[in-house]
């Protein structure tokens, strides 16, 4: 079971990141960074424990997970009786959809929906968390049917981007000059793999060899 979590992770962090690199302007790159040798430096690599101070990384990828939802939908659920929600009647036995592309994208709660704001998610608490509780995007499901795991999650993606950032300087390869930010027709991952290269920003000396 933990590794089929771990695995799903993975996956879906992957994916979330592919997006979150291609769509975050230089500045939030730059801004991004300071943060990380802000907190961090240069001398070690990040630790899960950096995690709370990392507000404006978690902010990006709270702006990811509004943007590019892992899914388009939340898994189906069945109305077991007659309920009214916000106005509207459900009757019994109805398949309920909660669109995850509406919730983020919505203009009556974000302003300027389409454009990528990570400062949008700074005013709003002391920490940064990746998770809604009140449900204007969804980012690890909800409910008793929602994640299993959303600190996990939390940590491995938090962890996969502070590390890509810290570590390297990445550029386009293949003298590309931008991506095509295209969907593939069977899931809400990128069409064409993000393909880049990465130039070493850190010390040889704090990656473990392998012989």
């Amino acid at each position: 079971m933990a590794s089929k979590k771990t695995a799903s992770g993975d996956d879906d962090n992957s994916n979330q990141l592919e997006k979150v690199k291609v769509r975050f302007p230089p500045l939030c790159d730059r801004l991004a960074m300071e943060e990380i040798e802000r907190v961090v430096g240069k001398q070690r690599l990040v630790q899960e424990s950096d995690i709370p101070k990392l507000n404006y990384l978690k902010a990006i990828i709270r702006e990811a997970f509004r943007l590019h939802p892992v899914a388009a939908f939340n898994l189906p659920h069945v109305a077991l009786s007659d309920t009214t929600v916000a106005g509207y009647h459900i009757p019994k036995g109805s398949q309920v959809l909660l669109s995850r592309y509406g919730l983020g994208r919505n203009p009556k709660v974000w302003s300027d929906p389409l454009s990528f704001k990570p400062e949008r998610h700074l005013n709003e608490c002391l920490e940064v968390t990746l998770t809604e509780n009140d449900l204007r995007f969804i980012s690890f499901s909800t409910g008793k049917r929602g994640c299993a795991a959303p600190a996990l999650g939390t940590a491995i993606t938090v962890m996969m981007l502070a590390r890509l950032l810290q570590g390297f300087d990445w550029k386009l390869a293949g003298g590309q000059t931008r991506v095509e930010l295209m969907e593939s027709s069977h899931d809400m991952f990128l069409a064409k793999p993000l393909v880049v290269v990465g130039e070493l920003r850190l010390s040889e000396d704090l990656y473990p060899r392998v012989n």
